[in-house]
């Protein structure tokens, strides 16, 4: 991904932070020279000074088929994104575009089905715990478990390279910056919104 020095991201935490609020993300590998892509929950975790990333596919899809041929796979994390018109700006200059993402570099291997369990857990709990009737893993009857685990494939990816890139007007003047805020929170759309809270977030 190429990130131009006023937007480079490097501070783990935040990365961490960002992963764990935006962990839909999209896996890409290749198969016989072409690349393929499934749109996937994920869960990022760390281990000693090492970075995993964990998810699950549906057997049926072939996917996870060319792991074996793939040396290096890429999983992308968007975040929010707009659309800003240079009619903001103080000065003539043209449109662009304010986003976040996250690219994620690694090596994937199928997990044991013991591991997936461990992950679905995880996952489950993550996303159910907080709902009055969550559906978490121990409320699983065992014949649904049973069945549904036939149907998944799950995989393990160790984390080589993190690039990450907080594109939000860093290169532009006070008054600029305060003024596409502005404009973002008067803007009907929920990611320009959430574009104008990152914006005065980073600027805290």
């Amino acid at each position: 991904m190429y990130i131009p020095k006023y937007f480079k991201v490097t501070d783990m935490q935040e990365i961490k932070d960002f992963i764990e609020k935006h962990s839909f993300a999209m896996l890409v590998t290749s198969h016989n020279g072409r690349p393929i892509a499934t749109h996937l929950p994920i869960l990022f975790k760390q281990n000693g000074e090492d970075f995993f990333v964990t998810g699950h596919m549906a057997y049926g899809n072939p996917q996870w088929k060319s792991f074996k041929e793939s040396e290096e796979v890429l999983l992308v994390i968007q975040g929010p994104h707009s659309y800003i018109s240079s009619s903001w700006y103080e000065e003539e200059n043209v449109p662009t575009w304010n986003y976040q993402a996250v690219h994620l570099y690694g090596v994937p291997e199928i997990v044991t089905q013991e591991e997936l369990v461990h992950d679905l857990t995880h996952l489950l709990k993550k996303y159910e715990s907080h709902r009055p009737e969550g559906v978490v893993w121990e409320k699983l009857s065992d014949g649904l478990i049973t069945k549904e685990l036939k149907g998944i494939v799950g995989f393990k990816i160790k984390v080589n390279e993190i690039q990450a890139a907080y594109k939000l007007s860093q290169n532009r003047n006070e008054d600029d910056y305060k003024t596409i805020i502005e404009k973002l929170y008067l803007e009907d759309q929920g990611d320009s919104q959430q574009v104008a809270e990152e914006m005065k977030r980073q600027r805290k």
